[in-house]
């Protein structure tokens, strides 16, 4: 059968009693640099009312992965395809190999690109980050399907001034003194739906906001809610999540705590106490914000009337971050100004004399938040560890998803989110694009998960970034930290990943390493100490 199709055509065989709605608008927002147990229905304290509302309207994913990074995860979002086959196995840096070219394939194609020719609008507001900085634009949002765009090319920068900001296909500077970018994303989503929310086309949106990634950048009113909340520290909160996730059935109660991260002291020995819950006061403001904003988008649906017939995704691009930015930066990144907009010095890194939130600042929150951010897991964005790749992902589709509130535990990919929005808007994914051969879609739709059903997913998913590789096969899981040695998990028993089985089930290691061998043949993964630096 031609792997050109329409996706709805291959649903006429399902049971005759579901009645397929009228092809929805689609939804897709993707969180940055957030930690899966960060959001309230996941088991936060942080406040997100608005998410916290469409899960209880919708259904939550407690195994959805993501590709550990931003630039990976957007590409393969994006695309359906494993980062390597969109050409973005790395970062924006051309590294001379099919797989690292860092600029997005020309044998691949966008959700937009697909969703367009089937006769939606296509509209993107946020984060690009799929093709490098400079003068070329053959990347750009509108070169890949979008019709319009409000955002950033770069992956980073300032929330009060950021870098990049593009509108179409224009650079434009921030507008108003009061500029903040999570609120300017927010707007131009608000006015994208009142724009086309009644028209007779439906449309697709992807919402790609920065928030929490740094730099710590927070409104004052939104963290003063927080003040104090963070004093007891992030074993604790460690502790707390935990016993939510547990509680709510996020997580498994057989699946203990991981320890907390070696390199972290415990709070009580934390030397720098109050500038600590200052960092953590200031992310969490971030994260309430973007709710705030996503309550507005969700509140546009139901004022213009598509609520019923609107998919909305949400998810994040990696697990909680735990860089350190340096310091007294001496050589500063593009995405980091040298001065605020009306002409002060901006103090570039974390230092503990400093209160990050202000335009002025430019901080991370650390190790040990992230830590408690990725609860109950281990490891961070750039590991392929549960605590790197595990995303919430919440869906509404008030049309078809009918218990709401509901959580399913059947895995899925970034790799699926493609083949999903393909499926339920009847569009055709392309053999070839003007003379370029496309790469067969990896993703497999969702739908089947919304409607209740038990989906046949993938035999295997499979991850490599930066040497750090692994496989899942059901309830297997074959993973290694570069460049150490596989390690094998049962993560029916065991999904924090403390009990390795590698020894004691050396086939069922054998054999999910031969399987990544072959698929790395396959994706375009090079070792990565062959991988030019």
């Amino acid at each position: 059968m031609s792997t050109r199709r329409t996706f709805l055509g291959t649903m006429a065989g399902a049971a005759a009693s579901f009645a397929a709605p009228k092809r929805p608008n689609i939804v897709v927002i993707l969180a940055d640099d957030l930690g899966f147990s960060d959001i309230g229905c996941y088991g936060g304290e942080i406040r997100t009312p608005n998410l916290d509302a469409m899960a209880k309207r919708g259904i939550r994913f407690t195994q959805f992965y993501n590709t550990a990074r931003c630039c990976p995860t957007r590409a393969s979002l994006l695309t359906g395809l494993y980062p390597h086959q969109a050409g973005i196995g790395h970062m924006m840096e051309d590294r001379g190999l099919p797989g690292y070219r860092g600029d997005l394939s020309k044998e691949a194609v966008t959700i937009a690109q697909v969703l367009r020719p089937a006769g939606y609008r296509t509209l993107m507001c946020g984060k690009w980050h799929v093709t490098p900085v400079n003068d070329s634009k053959h990347n750009w949002p509108l070169q890949r399907g979008f019709e319009k765009f409000y955002g950033t090319i770069h992956g980073a920068g300032s929330f009060y001034d950021p870098v990049t900001l593009t509108r179409d296909n224009t650079p434009i500077p921030p507008e108003g003194k009061d500029y903040y970018y999570t609120d300017a994303l927010t707007e131009e989503a608000v006015r994208m739906i009142g724009d086309h929310a009644n028209k007779p086309e439906p449309f697709f949106l992807y919402l790609a906001y920065t928030s929490p990634h740094w730099p710590l950048h927070a409104l004052e009113s939104d963290i003063a809610k927080y003040k104090g909340r963070y004093k007891n520290g992030w074993d604790a909160l460690r502790e707390e999540r935990h016993k939510r996730m547990i509680a709510s059935g996020i997580v498994d109660r057989k699946w203990p705590l991981t320890p907390r991260d070696p390199s972290v002291p415990a709070w009580k020995d934390e030397p720098y106490k109050e500038w600590m819950q200052r960092r953590m006061e200031v992310y969490a403001a971030q994260v309430d914000r973007m709710d705030q904003g996503i309550g507005r988008v969700l509140e546009k649906l139901r004022e213009t009337g598509v609520e019923e017939d609107t998919l909305v995704i949400f998810l994040a691009d990696n697990g909680g971050c735990a860089e350190e930015l340096a310091p007294n930066m001496r050589q500063r990144p593009l995405h980091i100004p040298a001065k605020t907009r009306d002409g002060r010095e901006v103090h570039a890194g974390n230092n503990p004399k400093i209160m990050p939130g202000a335009d002025d600042t430019y901080q991370s929150y650390g190790k040990g938040w992230a830590n408690a951010s990725n609860t109950p897991f281990r490891l961070y964005k750039h590991w392929v560890h549960e605590g790197g790749i595990s995303t919430p992902l919440i869906a509404r589709w008030p049309a078809v998803i009918k218990k709401g509130g509901s959580l399913t535990n059947q895995p899925g990919h970034l790799i699926d989110i493609m083949a999903t929005c393909a499926d339920v808007a009847g569009a055709t994914y392309p053999e070839a694009v003007a003379g370029n051969r496309i790469t067969p879609l990896e993703g497999k739709s969702l739908r089947p998960v919304f409607e209740g059903k038990q989906r046949a997913g993938h035999p295997e998913i499979f991850w490599e970034h930066e040497g750090n590789r692994a496989v899942r096969q059901g309830r297997w899981k074959l993973v290694s930290r570069f460049p150490g040695k596989w390690e094998l998990f049962d993560l029916q028993t065991d999904r924090t990943e403390l009990h390795d089985l590698s020894v004691a089930n050396a086939a069922k290691k054998d054999e999910l390493a031969a399987k990544w061998e072959a698929w790395a043949k396959r994706a375009r993964v090079e070792p990565w100490d062959k991988v030019p630096k």
